[in-house]
């Protein structure tokens, strides 16, 4: 490994020490899951909204949390797992079971779906410990450190990532963590947060990524290109040798992200990646963008940014760094609305909000960060329907169209917007969705799902806005749900577990 980090290391850890020895007293009610907050790319494909609507559950070892991913009814039954104390090898074994695919030595996140893991009380550490996420997707992690996983020495965990991504993976959101190392390869650490083997619609945000030769990476080589969607916004990268992050193909979106002290390079777009690179601070740092150690190259587009103290090497074979007057070379679309900082305040509302144990503080575009309600945390709440209060005015359901998942034998999507209780749709299963659709947006600000008799019970639900992915609504049971006025062509109502095969018989929807 480069030396440069581990010479500026023991510069740094009095701060770091300091920083977790008064960042840990807080409440367990500040340190609940905000799963209506997610940002970024995380809120696109159908949303990311983790185990919201399932059992929560406290787990104090990583046994523990392989217990709660292996109680469940299935792989993908909503659970939000609320963790405190320390995780290390000794309390962390394999548990078996039909919902789960678990090992030892690391937090197993292997072909589920649906779970928040959350740092509650006094803190989560994940020590020498990696979280390993495999073939799974609507995943949240929040407010957790994990520090000093190593892919050589002892002990050994997740390939040397702090947080690891690969194969088949689907929205991610990771909030308010803290993943540090302490050195580069050479020391036995590899990346803080990697993504690779198509992995896709990933937010990371208001976390504190620092001492370790790499930041992390989208792609595990120049052919590894089918991941990307993927946003960092209000993160601090410190004392970072590279890769913050290294992209190989797909699109990303960096914002108001302080960066600081940058030992060898920062942003590496290459092998045809694509990045808007919005607002950020880059402060005491060498060549924080380009395309570096390869000739494939990668583009970016530029604005707001602050280079403060930032030296630039020059151009020659692989060492292309796009500065010291860093110009757009392509020009990036994104889908999601978000709140832009000004870049010259990014290094204050990021030092208040980065990391584990910050209260979950985020900021709203205005420079002054904001501590969440504990319970409104920044998104649709969970909704318990009130099936007793049928909203009033007229069902725009009546005359639209319908489709949906699977559906079981026998049943109609068209049952549900026929204005009769006497039909019916049903999934295939226990879980599907089912939509109500228009040939032009309609303003939608209530739905009530009518259940047929005999049905199975709907033991948690999401509420889509299907044009953008964007969650309106979660909760359980059926009845009446209300969100914000949302415009919109198609509204879905996504059952995400039950008990019993629920009946559907209208999906009403109302403008108010």
């Amino acid at each position: 490994m480069r030396k440069s980090v581990a010479v500026r290391l023991s510069a740094l850890l009095a701060t770091g020490a300091l920083a977790a020895a008064t960042g840990v007293a807080m409440s367990t009610s500040t340190a609940s899951a905000a799963t209506g907050g997610v940002t970024g790319y995380a809120t696109q494909n159908g949303g990311t909204t983790g185990g919201a609507g399932g059992q929560t559950v406290r787990a104090t070892t990583g046994t523990a949390i392989h217990q709660a991913l292996c109680g469940r009814a299935s792989s993908s039954t909503p659970i939000v797992i609320q963790v405190e104390g320390t995780i290390n090898h000794g309390n962390t074994a394999k548990v078996s079971g039909s919902s789960c695919n678990t090992a030892a030595g690391v937090i197993e996140l292997k072909q589920i779906s649906n779970v928040t893991i959350v740092g509650v009380g006094n803190g989560a550490v994940f020590d020498q410990l990696g979280i390993h996420i495999r073939e799974s997707s609507n995943i949240i992690i929040q407010n957790v450190t994990v520090r000093n996983v190593k892919k050589s020495g002892s002990p050994t965990s997740n390939g040397g990532d702090a947080i690891g991504m690969e194969s088949d993976v689907r929205n991610v959101w990771v909030d308010h963590t803290t993943l540090e190392a302490s050195g580069g390869e050479s020391e036995g650490y590899d990346g803080l947060f990697d993504m690779k083997d198509n992995t896709q619609y990933v937010t990371l945000s208001y976390s504190t990524l620092r001492n370790s030769g790499r930041g992390g990476l989208i792609g595990s080589s120049e052919s590894d290109t089918s991941n990307g969607y993927v946003t960092f916004h209000h993160n601090l990268y410190e004392n970072i040798d590279s890769r913050t992050p290294l992209l190989r193909g797909g699109i990303s979106h960096i914002y108001n992200n302080h960066y600081k002290n940058l030992n060898e390079s920062g942003i590496n777009s290459r092998a045809g990646a694509r990045a808007k690179v919005d607002s950020n601070y880059f402060e005491d740092s060498k060549d924080v963008l380009g395309t570096f150690y390869t000739d494939a190259a990668g583009y970016w587009q530029v604005s707001g940014n602050i280079f403060d103290n930032v030296t630039w090497s020059s151009r020659s074979g692989d060492n292309n760094p796009a500065g010291p007057n860093p110009t757009s070379n392509t020009s990036v679309g994104i889908p999601y609305s978000y709140a832009l900082d000004a870049a010259n305040c990014v290094p204050s509302v990021v030092s208040q909000t980065a990391g584990a144990n910050k209260g979950l503080k985020v900021s709203d575009g205005s420079c002054t960060p904001q501590s969440p309600d504990p319970t409104d945390p920044g998104g649709p709440d969970p909704t318990d329907p009130d099936p007793t209060n049928p909203p009033t005015g007229t069902n725009l359901s009546i005359g639209a169209g319908a489709d949906g998942s699977s559906k079981a034998s026998g049943t109609s999507y068209g049952n549900v917007v026929d204005g009769g209780t006497s039909t019916y749709w049903s999934p295939s299963g226990s879980t599907g969705s089912v939509s109500v659709k228009w040939g032009s947006a309609t303003t939608v600000s209530k739905v009530n799902i009518r259940l047929a008799s005999g049905s199975g019970t709907i033991g948690s639900y999401r509420v889509l806005n299907h044009d953008t992915g964007a969650v309106l609504a979660s909760g359980s049971g059926a009845g009446v749900i209300g969100f914000s006025p949302t415009s919109l062509k198609k509204v879905t109502f996504e059952i995400t577990s039950a008990s019993g095969t629920p009946r559907i018989a209208e999906f009403e929807t109302y403008a108010s």
